[in-house]
């Protein structure tokens, strides 16, 4: 049996976190699912960053937009569109057979619009107009402006990936507004066909502390803080309020453990997706760690349901000086201009192709 079965025979959905037409087209987003048990996949502007800067595959379709007057936001809509429905169709069996639990890709919304609630909202209906597929996520950063911005979404009937969650505090917010756009369309008796995953950020946690504590403490505060949030993910579900949505049909709002690629090479390649193995979550993983799990992966068990050692650890962390809730706004804020400079690297790349093949024509 392939370690990344065990997986999901524990009850974690598998993603990859990584979208290229090369994928698609060369059949390995086909055989991921096939042999590696893979059920969704997720994209940011980093990922199409690289894709698009290192491929010739989109070419075609940046020149089809110049001819049409598309603006490089414009033009980068397109490519990702035509990716992600793709792909969308290849998850679409898994998602209709689990009834719209599995089977989900993602496309966020512009990362220049992180801080404005009213510009999110429209980007986000547009997106999910233009992409007319059922089982794709529109990303929305779960900062203080787009939290409004998630529940008016959910209530519209937009399915949302809240991303750039890191901690308890932030994935709570991002529960709440999942809860209230879904009570909303209860009271207006709306369908339940809307969904939402929370996207909690693991990694960056600990190249944020990397050399700043003790080495005892290296590569250990994403999981202590990933085991609360955990914690109160399942007393979520177990709530009397979730179980009224439940009744009326509604699917819950699913953790997922993102950034799970091992940035420290002293550390295991694979230790995040061990450490994070929980029933009911999803990993989305990048591609190296999917093939590392695949060749030497196992598991010891399921994470902790009531948290585990993570008090003991961050006690441990705030000792060293670590301020948790500080950091979990620092690397909110940090994370949403590290997409920015991706999305202006990836603006100024799509136009360099353009002009690239403007002079060709």
């Amino acid at each position: 049996m392939r370690a990344t079965q065990t997986l999901h025979d524990l009850g974690q959905s598998l993603w990859l976190d990584n979208i290229t037409r090369d994928l698609l087209d060369s059949g390995t987003l086909k055989r991921y699912i096939d042999e590696l048990s893979v059920t969704g996949l997720t994209s940011n502007p980093t990922i199409f960053d690289h894709a698009v800067g290192k491929s010739s595959s989109y070419d075609a379709t940046i020149g089809q937009g110049l001819s049409e007057g598309k603006s490089a936001e414009d033009l980068f809509f397109s490519l990702a569109l035509e990716d992600l429905r793709r792909a969308a169709d290849l998850f679409r069996s898994i998602y209709d057979q689990t009834m719209g639990i599995d089977g989900w890709v993602s496309l966020e919304v512009s990362p220049l619009l992180a801080y404005d609630t009213a510009s999110t909202l429209a980007a986000a209906k547009d997106l999910h107009a233009r992409a007319a597929r059922p089982n794709l996520f529109i990303k929305i950063p779960g900062t203080p402006e787009g939290i409004p911005a998630i529940e008016e979404a959910i209530f519209a009937g937009v399915s949302i990936n809240v991303t750039l969650l890191f901690s308890r505090g932030q994935y709570i917010a991002a529960a709440e507004a999942y809860l209230r756009g879904v009570e909303r369309r209860v009271a207006a008796g709306l369908s339940a066909h809307v969904a939402s995953v929370a996207s909690i950020f693991v990694s960056r946690w600990d190249v944020a502390v990397a050399g700043k504590v003790p080495e005892a403490l290296n590569n250990k505060l994403g999981i202590a803080v990933a085991k609360p949030i955990y914690k109160a993910y399942r007393d979520l579900l177990t709530s009397s309020r979730w179980q009224k949505l439940a009744d009326a049909g509604f699917n819950p709002q699913r953790l997922l453990w993102a950034s799970t690629g091992t940035k420290d090479p002293k550390a295991a390649d694979i230790l995040y997706v061990k450490a994070l193995a929980a029933p009911s979550t999803i990993n989305t993983m990048p591609e190296n760690t999917l093939k590392a799990f695949a060749d030497h992966g196992e598991i010891d068990g399921a994470m902790p349901g009531d948290g585990g050692d993570s008090e003991e650890i961050l006690a441990q962390f705030a000792k060293a000086g670590v301020d948790v809730d500080g950091l979990a706004t620092q690397l909110q804020n940090e994370g949403a201009k590290s997409f920015v400079t991706s999305w202006t690297e990836l603006m100024a790349v799509i136009q360099s192709k353009s002009a690239l093949l403007q002079k060709r024509a």
